[in-house]
């Protein structure tokens, strides 16, 4: 019996995204989705080798299929339908035999690969050809499969005849490609972070380059390929290894530790065969001279892998930022560094703006008579919270002393590290800023009855709920101010406006008094004030609120400025008779020199926060 043929399908990609089937000229009219016919469901198989063990779904990027005859002749003129969204295909129109269904799936983009898919008329035909020169690792994932399934012709109801056709319940397409990938295993986590390059040189590989529609691969790349960049990532398709050839070659890294020091480093790999579809891992054991380093290198990338959030958050809960156990901080000591009771290092930054390439040492007398090396920091983010256990609770390892000794420690254990001293050094400009901070504040925030999570502050009496985007900037206002009262020009203005000094009973007050007052150490809670009942701000000896804006505009506005400043007069315990509230300290000296000096201080620009522009704030 002469078996009709049936077309030949093509699949072209719209500009929506979906794809459909493209015909040449003696192709018929595509079936409609509802129509009669053999369904042919299409899955993914997952690469041999990896965790995945079950097929996903067939909708590919593009695809191409043919229906063969038994002898491998493409059939044309068949009615066909490929629904991408559901991974089928459907034809209908073949008499009765033996055929096979081939298929070409695209996953990406086989344009980067410069890949040519030809049309067959034969299985034994090259389908697909892969360019001679291979320059890179293939970008896209190339799917095949070769079904066989038989038509019979049967009568049915009303004399009409339909079509019984034995496929699978599911067609699996393997990839035509092999997947190499590089791993490597570190003694040290701060080794691993502390890579600026990595590649692979390679010994010139030879891949198949031409696949047959019978799954047969032939032809040879030339073998140009010779390095293989390993920053960005560590998995690579390839056509599989020409028979008798392998895949060898070096890995170089480079390094480079917390004091600047760059290491070259370069171990051997050979690959003496690839499977399609399947993994093949090429593993480096990496041996560094700083493995046994006890100092934690944390680069940007070692802390988003440690515990690493920020404080002061706008999602952070109302009962943690207004718990003076788990925020307060002094101004002259924004960075806290402590160890935790399980032995982590623990640091927590009060801070808007980031800190640059800190130094952390640590003094432990059963360890050493000077300082040790203990952590170094890349950069520290505004407001973070970082912890991360310490190597040294590990295993014996080698510490550099402040003179530049290496010695070799012991294990030690968690009470060991709970008598750690530490101190800070950074070659941060902003670092040199927050040292000139020797008067520090004490700060800590508080509701006085107020709500935040009412949307207007659920006022209380002259107070309304502080929330962490006025908690932020209070931090910066605090930080600037701490360092004002030390700064010589601060000083110097207020000698050539003594006269200008005065307390409630208009008596003279010394500049040395007033120096004083703002230089002991002061501990405040920290408000909102609310002004629907005509006040701006509120002031005690322990307590200091403000308005919204008054917290937003101190970097620029003097009126705002002089508010602040009205309130720290009643801090520092003078009332609305003296100079320092209704009066030229608050309102021409100290509101003026803040704003015109801004550039000097630690908090210098308005850009780090942005919270006139949170969606956090209230309406005004």
């Amino acid at each position: 019996m002469k078996i009709n043929q049936l077309s030949v399908l093509f699949c072209a990609m719209l500009l929506i995204g979906a794809f459909v089937s493209c015909r040449n000229d003696e192709m018929q009219e595509a079936i409609t989705e509802s129509a009669e016919g053999m369904v042919f469901r299409l899955q993914k198989a997952a690469f041999s080798g990896s965790e995945m063990n079950v097929s996903s779904g067939g909708k590919y990027d593009k695809l191409y299929y043919y229906i063969t005859d038994e002898d491998g002749n493409v059939i044309k003129n068949v009615k066909s339908y490929y629904d991408s969204e559901k991974g089928t295909v459907r034809a209908e129109g073949l008499h009765e035999g033996s055929y096979s269904l081939l298929v070409l799936g695209i996953d990406g983009d086989e344009r980067q690969d410069r890949v040519q898919v030809n049309a067959i008329s034969h299985v034994s035909e090259d389908w697909i050809v892969f360019p001679e020169t291979l320059l890179q690792p293939l970008t896209a994932q190339y799917f095949y499969s070769r079904t066989p399934f038989t038509v019979e012709i049967v009568e049915g109801d009303a004399g009409k005849f339909q079509e019984i056709a034995q496929i699978p319940d599911n067609i699996v397409q393997k990839r035509i490609v092999t997947r190499i990938d590089f791993g490597f295993n570190y003694n040290s986590v701060y080794v691993a972070n502390s890579l600026i390059s990595k590649k692979a040189i390679v010994n010139g590989p030879r891949f198949y380059r031409t696949f047959s529609g019978d799954g047969q691969y032939s032809g040879t790349t030339d073998g140009t390929l010779t390095q293989i960049g390993l920053d960005e990532g560590n998995e690579f398709l390839f056509m599989p290894l020409v028979a008798g050839t392998d895949f060898g070659g070096e890995v170089e890294m480079l390094t480079i530790n917390y004091l600047g020091e760059e290491i070259a480093q370069s171990y051997r790999f050979v690959l003496e065969e690839t499977e399609a579809n399947k993994i093949h891992l090429i593993s480096t054991e990496v041996n560094h001279p700083d493995d046994r380093l006890a100092t934690m290198y944390v680069t940007e990338t070692a802390m988003e892998q440690g515990e690493f959030y920020k404080i002061l958050e706008d999602d952070e809960p109302v009962d943690v930022y207004t718990d003076r156990q788990q925020r307060s901080f002094n101004t002259a000591e924004p960075l806290q560094v402590s160890v935790t009771e399980d032995g982590k290092l623990h640091i927590r930054f009060y801070s808007p703006r980031d800190l640059h390439n800190v130094l952390l040492k640590a003094y432990l007398p059963a360890v050493s008579d000077e300082y040790f090396d203990i952590a170094y920091f890349n950069r520290i983010p505004a407001f973070a919270d970082f912890q991360e256990g310490m190597p040294v609770l590990e295993r014996s390892l080698v510490i550099r002393t402040e003179t530049g000794r290496y010695v070799e420690i012991p294990k030690l254990s968690k009470a060991d590290l709970q008598n750690m001293v530490f101190k800070i050094e950074s070659n941060d400009e902003y670092w040199e800023r927050l040292g000139q901070i020797k008067h520090g504040w004490t700060l800590y925030w508080g509701l006085f009855g107020g709500d935040p999570s009412k949307e207007d502050g659920g006022s209380v009496g002259n107070w309304m709920g502080i929330r962490p985007v006025h908690c932020r900037e209070s931090v910066a206002f605090f930080l600037n101010f701490t360092f004002m009262i030390d700064m010589p020009e601060h000083e110097q203005i207020l000698h050539e406006n003594a006269d200008q000094l005065y307390d409630d009973n208009k008596e003279l007050v010394k500049v040395d008094e007033v120096l004083a007052k703002m230089r002991r150490n002061q501990t405040l809670q920290v408000g909102l004030v609310y002004t629907g009942n005509g006040i701006i701000g509120l002031g005690s000896p322990s307590v200091f609120g403000a308005y919204q804006r008054g917290w937003f505009e101190h970097y620029f506005n003097t009126y705002a400025c002089s508010v602040m400043f009205h309130e720290l007069g009643h801090v520092m315990g003078y009332g609305h008779s003296s100079s320092f509230t209704y009066g030229p300290w608050a309102e021409q000296l100290m509101n003026n020199f803040y704003v015109n000096n801004l550039y000097k201080m630690p908090i210098d620009n308005i850009d780090y926060l942005q919270s006139a522009q949170n969606p956090h704030i209230y309406p005004n």
